[in-house]
């Protein structure tokens, strides 16, 4: 049992929560805009980058379920500052390193933090608003997306002062520190009795029922999000010959879509069911991402356009998740976002070696490809689930 919290404690907490998400977003997307000078600079293929990337997703996805059952066990604070300090360490190892190994070190070390990160506010927002999650998680998400818009804005404006992606990246370091110092003094709701789960219990909790469709739809989701913010900046570059300064622009349109869609979404998946909802929008962005990639250049600003398609569906999945099981919620959760982080690992590796093989541009609509089992996914659960289920 949990002890209530104040309406302070509440509002305090949540907007912690918030400032939380914006934080993540900006620190995870400022890779996908310094991607072309990173390669540039150390003459890396696109392979290479890939495998970079691929450090910083298989730290998210090893911290996702290892934090869900040490938040269960010392609570979310301790997780929460953990994930501040991953992070700094993270930033500081990729903002100094060339050679590939370190590189990609540090991004595992930075995934390690973003997991840590991606779990606690999730499970804090379940905990203090459970009656109206659906909507404060999308509108949480929507700082991520405000953090993801400004990253490329400002890695682009940066970059066109000829200034390095190294010293943008050390520009991340006090926005990390002032993200930890608040959570320091910020007061958490105390569990009166700590979970005793372990891993030995997670097949029994954690792939009840229809559980594991819904990893399978994140997973798929996180990877066609992750592909999209990974590569959208090189492929206008380098396929559709777009500027520098333009390109940036286009990844902060793609966050900027998502940022409203969740905003307006916050208040209308309710309405219209968790489930139906990534439905109608799954479909939406199938057909930006076959119109941009394959259309004539004019039509690219599909693209980035696509976002707002994208933007309810992660906070979504989560909401529909934390309907069916309460009990061991983070653990649950913790689960969840590991899928969650496979994707993230699947998605820009999987579109960076295509990209070698078959080029750019067929690399690139692997996207496609995951929003379909996506689209699959969410059609069996909507098939298999009750009509009387809230989902």
């Amino acid at each position: 049992m949990q002890i209530k919290p104040t309406k302070t404690t509440v509002l305090l907490l949540t907007a912690g929560c918030f400032l939380s998400f914006f934080v993540f977003g900006f620190t995870d997307n400022l890779k996908g805009s310094t991607l072309p000078s990173m390669l540039a600079e150390l003459n890396f293929t696109y392979g290479t980058g890939g495998n970079i990337f691929f450090g910083e997703y298989l730290g998210f996805l090893i911290a996702t379920l290892i934090t869900g059952i040490l938040a269960d066990r010392f609570g979310l604070k301790s997780v929460i500052l953990l994930a501040g300090l991953l992070l700094g360490i993270g930033v500081s190892g990729y903002s100094l390193f060339s050679s590939a190994i370190l590189l990609s070190g540090s991004l595992f070390v930075l995934g390690l933090g973003l997991g840590a990160l991606e779990l606690g506010p999730n499970a804090i927002i379940v905990s203090l608003h459970h009656e109206r999650k659906g909507l404060y998680l999308n509108l949480m998400s929507v700082l991520h997306g405000l953090g993801s818009l400004i990253a490329p804005l400002f890695a682009g404006w940066l970059l066109s002062l000829s200034i390095s992606w190294r010293v943008i990246y050390r520009w991340d370091i006090p926005l990390i520190g002032l993200f930890v110092v608040i959570f320091t003094f910020l007061r958490f709701p105390q569990a009166e009795e700590k979970a005793q789960l372990d891993f030995r219990h997670i097949p029994q909790i954690a792939f009840k029922g229809q559980l594991p469709w819904f990893y399978l739809a994140i997973a798929f989701y996180v990877a066609a999000e992750i592909g999209m913010a990974s590569w959208l900046v090189t492929f206008l570059q380098e396929i559709r010959s777009v500027s520098v300064a333009v390109s940036n622009q286009s990844l902060s349109l793609f966050f900027a879509m998502i940022m409203i869609g969740r905003l307006i979404g916050g208040f209308l998946v309710h309405r219209i069911g968790y489930l139906r909802s990534i439905l109608f929008m799954t479909a939406g962005a199938i057909l930006c991402i076959v119109g941009g990639l394959f259309g004539p250049k004019e039509v690219s600003l599909l693209l980035p356009i696509t976002g707002l398609f994208l933007s309810i569906i992660f906070p979504t999945i989560t909401a529909a998740v934390s309907d069916i099981h309460t009990e061991n919620a983070n653990t649950i959760l913790g689960v969840l976002f590991t899928f969650a982080g496979t994707g993230a690992v699947i998605g820009p590796w999987v579109i960076a070696w295509g990209s070698d093989l078959f080029g750019l541009q067929m690399g690139f609509s692997l996207v496609i490809l995951f929003l379909v089992i996506l689209l699959i996914s969410i059609t069996i659960l909507t098939k298999r689930i009750s009509n009387g289920q809230k989902t």
